[in-house]
């Protein structure tokens, strides 16, 4: 777990300093950041994306993810719980803005093979390289991501710390499952996930991008059949 603490803790610290950066810039700079920030979020997706060795299976995921979803209410739930986060600790940021930038930095730091197979190298055999190099990446861009989307960013320590930390403490049980060909068919759901949030710092039309998460668990049953 210490892995998993590390990257908590480089989430948490990238975010306050994002936070702190935040009042000194003009709304002007903000939103060239966020294009910015959007801009390289969609290429983090394409990456993960391409990552895929069956590209239907990747479809396969992301529609059935998405029907599920859906059923689920999974993006109104999310809203809801950014709107109780928002309400209890920040009186600035609007409830939007806030799951804005808690499912962002969600989906960003929890979707990936550094993730999975940091958690496992992390829980099978002590060993925390992957996740400590994943902290730097996170921590840095937290800064960003806080200092644009407010304190939102920082809650997303909470599933970050939940799923990695879940992957660690569960490593012997999920090792067999995640074989390198289900951690990348997981890695390209997962980029297109990535690729939606990144549109939506661009659009005004909101993707639903919660209603999809399901879909980067669903590889590890497609991969079974194909």
């Amino acid at each position: 777990m210490i892995g998993t603490l590390v990257n908590v803790a480089a989430v948490i610290v990238g975010s306050l300093i994002g936070l702190l950066l935040r009042k000194g810039f003009p709304e002007k700079m903000k939103s060239t950041v966020t294009t910015g920030m959007g801009l390289c979020t969609m290429i983090i997706g394409i990456q993960s994306a391409f990552e895929t060795k069956n590209v239907l299976i990747m479809i396969l995921s992301v529609v059935i993810g998405s029907i599920i979803g859906v059923a689920l209410k999974i993006e109104y739930r999310l809203d809801k719980l950014g709107q109780s986060l928002q309400n209890r600790f920040s009186g600035k940021d609007d409830s939007g803005n806030f799951a804005k930038g808690f499912v962002t930095a969600t989906l960003i730091y929890c979707v990936g093979a550094m993730a999975i197979m940091g958690s496992i190298e992390s829980g099978l055999r002590n060993e925390h390289g992957t996740l400590f190099a994943k902290s730097i990446l996170d921590g840095v861009l937290s800064i960003s991501l806080a200092s644009t989307m407010g304190i939102g960013v920082m809650f997303s320590a909470i599933p970050v710390f939940i799923y990695q930390g879940g992957i660690a403490l569960l490593a012997q049980t999920v090792e067999p499952l995640l074989t390198e060909a289900v951690v990348a068919e997981m890695s390209a759901a997962g980029g297109v996930l990535i690729l939606g949030v990144g549109l939506n710092l661009f659009r005004k039309e909101h993707i639903p991008v919660g209603d999809m998460l399901p879909a980067i668990f669903l590889p590890l049953i497609l991969t079974l059949f194909m």
